[in-house]
């Protein structure tokens, strides 16, 4: 399996190093030909109106739209949560979401750097399980369209959801001290992917 993560701008060496820690292939993809014979994206952290203008820049946004309108998996984290969602409510007139999660999304909607925190989340993943959630200028989560599902949240508001083979969070899960988010997209990634594809036996419970 070879799981890319967008690497134009913003915190991506640590998911590069999660997935490889999982014993899984990463591409860093900084141009469309990166896309090629990928199980699974990552979209991460970042600033979000400088990732956008960089999608076209790179001419990544509209073969990234069809890999995920095609059944790849995804994952957005934080910044890359707000480039996949439907609508961003506070967002620039230049700045346009993927669409392909869907939910409204407000930019740094739990407040600004000085705001960050840390939390323990409760995941609603394979029954539920307790993680450390690392929040850094995080949108907030603001709509939720029917078939998303709620995997954790914060004071009744969702920080983690799901909606098919797409994953998004407000939080950075490669900042915790667990893989759980990781090594879920990776089983979403493995049931969207082509029957050839080898099964992941090697994840453990970390």
């Amino acid at each position: 399996m070879n799981v890319g993560v967008l690497a134009l701008q913003g915190a991506y060496h640590a998911h590069v190093r999660t997935l490889r820690s999982l014993g899984v292939s990463a591409t860093e993809i900084r141009k469309p030909a990166d896309l090629d014979g990928l199980s699974g994206v990552i979209l991460p952290g970042g600033e979000s109106t400088t990732m956008s203008m960089l999608l076209d820049s790179s001419g990544l946004r509209q073969p990234l739209t069809e890999l995920g309108n095609s059944g790849v998996a995804m994952l957005g984290t934080c910044a890359g949560l707000i480039m996949l969602a439907s609508r961003i409510a506070d967002g620039r007139d230049d700045q346009l979401p993927l669409g392909l999660l869907d939910v409204d999304v407000q930019r740094n909607g739990y407040g600004r750097q000085l705001d960050s925190f840390e939390c323990e989340l409760d995941v609603d993943i394979n029954g539920m399980q307790r993680m450390h959630g690392v929040f850094i200028r995080a949108p907030k989560i603001t709509r939720i369209g029917q078939g998303v599902r709620v995997l954790a949240a914060l004071d009744g508001i969702p920080v983690l959801v799901e909606h098919g083979v797409c994953l998004g969070a407000s939080f950075h899960p490669e900042l915790g001290n667990s893989t759980l988010v990781h090594r879920h997209f990776l089983q979403l990634a493995e049931a969207s992917a082509p029957a050839t594809t080898p099964p992941l036996t090697h994840l453990g419970s970390r």
